[in-house]
């Protein structure tokens, strides 16, 4: 927009910086949004490359047309070269007649002495917010830029390929941030990752951070959580492809274990749907014939409640030879994918399986004996060439793969033993492997090298000490609840004469749970409902979880001191029960960072809270509540987290304060 006062369309002059702080700003926050002009800027450098950069990464953008600014429609054409979406175009008093915008939808706002309008004022702040809530709600839907509507084939370019080195103060803050959320994401703090991709300074991160928490979930087998941030995420960044691969991967394992409205064919027509958009991309392609082979598994291994085979050895032989049209079909798309790129040893060791598979289960066929020795020997080579420039865990496999097709007892252990030495502490990955040689031994496939590698596997999962095998909580129990009311309160929620009550009701609650020795409980430690569901917890033998929104002197000052709360224990329990937390209460600046602005800390606690809870797994969480069924919480509230928990599985416990 211009700043300061410009000729106005009739040539009176027009205060923009009045219509900048009393129209725009207000309208912005309004909408949720943080609001930034680029006269603000006060970094010495070229201011080129701050609007560039502003423009690229920016949520939205809004460009004031009310007067024909050459600077102000240049910056409109790099916003709309740069972004397919994301742009709200407002004039004063008339409505822009230039031909690329003529049909573009405006936003106009009374004009009056050189200044908004007050008689429209109001109605012009809530019009402007309805649009920018429009226009950020349906990101996924028409493209707003010209250029990207009568071009559809553009691509936009990936914001990160065009960081802009001088522009130090935006990119440190998304540097500290992302190292952040990695270090969250390699400690396994899922609930930390998903506060931090949340909070991420634009919507370019936030696409970034939520599929990469996407796939810290799914490597943590919370696929149904995984599939919802890799949604949020694709929903901004569309044609992500590591995202749009997550998001097969997990509709796959969500089929696989049964879940209501998922199927292979789901997932097959999500990878289908991606080569359509990336025909060359090599990893699609694989996962794509991974759900042939799951297809084709499923067929002749149906699984107990346990997750065992539900058939005789016999009958699975025979059941799978019968699905040999299936079989075909996987080994076809693997050897496709090794087509495209033929040193993917992943999927050529596939393919040399199933090869052999079919050969084993349709009495020597030969069909695929002249493809297995031409294409056995270029996986050896690219499995063995990124073995040893990379010590790469699963290029290790494939070579003992190889070995249990073609070598020995004696070879398939040695080559195995080397692959586990790279990753000897992945549960993950040890398993993953172990499963598909259990289904070798199911059909019966060489017997004497199947079992050498099982062998070196169960020995190497054996030896995982308690501290590398996460501990998995059988239910994970969340409370919030209201604070013990401050004397004098002007309207009683949870007034002292209630403790006894309120204690004995929030033990029910756990006994009816069966809450013990294998379940986490999560929550603050304020005074009151939190304090009491602690000691109710410890005195089940709990596994207790305290999640603090300040240093803990402050915590106290604010929430527990017992001049505010009306009885001189609260500070002493506080501190009875973190001598028998089995860890340290966490700190959320520690471990999260500075609060971002406009964030309040209550709120962003609860949402940690409720975060780390769900990454625990979604099925698992039990809710429990001390409330009184207000909506004056806010977001992050009691209300919030209610709300939030019901949405997901309906396990909420609720005890209502007005009852006690």
């Amino acid at each position: 927009m211009p700043f300061g006062t410009k000729p106005g369309p009739d040539a009176s002059p027009v205060d923009f910086n009045r219509v900048y702080e009393e129209l725009i700003v207000p309208a912005l926050e309004a909408a949720g949004l943080e609001v930034f002009r680029a006269d603000q800027e006060r970094r010495a450098g070229d201011i080129r490359a701050d609007m560039f950069q502003e423009l690229l990464v920016a949520d939205l953008v809004v460009a004031d047309l009310t007067i024909d600014n050459p600077n102000v429609w240049y910056e409109l054409g790099v916003r709309h070269a740069l972004r397919a979406r994301g742009v709200v175009l407002i004039c004063g008093a008339r409505s822009t007649t230039a031909f690329d915008l003529y049909t573009d939808r405006k936003l106009r706002y009374g004009l009056k002495a050189g200044a908004p309008d007050p008689s429209t004022l109001e109605a012009d702040r809530k019009a402007l917010a309805e649009m920018v809530r429009e226009t950020m709600q349906c990101w996924q839907g028409q493209k707003v830029s010209p250029v990207y509507q009568l071009m559809p084939n553009l691509q936009e370019p990936e914001w990160k390929a065009l960081r802009i080195g001088q522009v130090l103060e935006f990119w440190d803050q998304y540097d500290r941030w992302a190292q952040r959320l990695e270090l969250a994401r390699r400690a396994d703090r899922l609930g930390d990752v998903l506060v931090l991709a949340a909070e991420a300074p634009v919507a370019a991160f936030r696409a970034d951070a939520w599929i990469r928490a996407g796939k810290a979930l799914r490597e943590a087998e919370k696929f149904r959580f995984a599939l919802e941030h890799l949604q949020k995420g694709l929903a901004v960044a569309p044609q992500n492809l590591p995202g749009l691969r997550e998001m097969g991967m997990c509709l796959q394992r969500l089929a696989l274990a049964g879940e209501p409205g998922h199927s292979l064919d789901r997932a097959r027509a999500h990878y289908l749907a991606v080569l359509q958009d990336f025909p060359k991309d090599v990893e699609t392609q694989a996962l794509l014939a991974r759900v042939e082979k799951d297809a084709w598994i499923a067929a002749w291994r149906p699984t107990d409640d346990q997750g065992r085979p539900a058939n005789t050895a016999e009958q699975m032989r025979k059941d799978a030879a019968y699905e040999e049209a299936l079989l075909r079909t996987a080994i076809d798309g693997y050897t496709k994918a090794l087509r495209l790129a033929p040193g993917h040893f992943y999927s050529g060791i596939n393919a040399l399986t199933l090869m052999q598979l079919y050969r084993h289960l349709n009495d020597g066929d030969s069909r695929y004996d002249a493809q297995f020795a031409a294409i056995s020997g270029a996986v050896r080579f690219a499995a063995q060439a990124s073995f040893e420039t990379s010590r790469d865990y699963w290029a290790g496999v494939t070579l003992g793969d190889l070995e249990v097709l073609v070598g020995t007892p004696k070879t398939v252990q040695a080559a195995y033993r080397d692959a586990i030495a790279c990753d000897e502490k992945a549960r993950f990955s040890l398993n993953s492997t172990r499963v598909q040689l259990s289904i070798l031994k199911d059909l019966g496939f060489s017997p004497e090298n199947v079992d050498a590698g099982l062998a070196v596997f169960d020995r190497a999962l054996a030896r995982l000490s308690p501290a590398q095998t996460q501990w998995q909580p059988r239910q994970v129990l969340l409370f919030s609840g209201h604070m013990m009311d401050t004397p004098g309160r002007p309207e009683p929620r949870f007034a002292l004469a209630k403790e006894a009550t309120a204690a004995q009701r929030i033990g029910a609650v756990l006994d009816q749970l069966d809450a013990g020795s294998q379940d986490m409980a999560l929550c603050q430690a304020a005074a009151g409902g939190d304090l009491l569901f602690l000691e109710a917890c410890q005195a089940r033998g709990v596994r207790c979880q305290v999640l603090l929104p300040f240093e803990e002197p402050e915590f106290i000052e604010r929430s527990i001191d017992p001049s505010a709360h009306g009885a001189t224990s609260w500070t002493d329990r506080f501190y009875s029960i973190k001598a028998k937390l089995p860890v340290a209460p966490r700190i959320m600046t520690d471990e999260l960072g500075p609060l971002p602005h406009g964030i309040d800390p209550f709120e962003r606690c609860n949402l940690w809270l409720l975060y780390t809870a769900l990454a625990g797994g979604i099925d698992k969480v039990r809710f429990i509540c001390l409330w009184d069924g207000g909506g004056g919480d806010g977001p992050g509230g009691t209300a919030h987290l209610y709300h939030e928990v019901k949405s997901r599985t309906g396990r909420v416990n609720w005890i209502d304060a007005r009852a006690l």
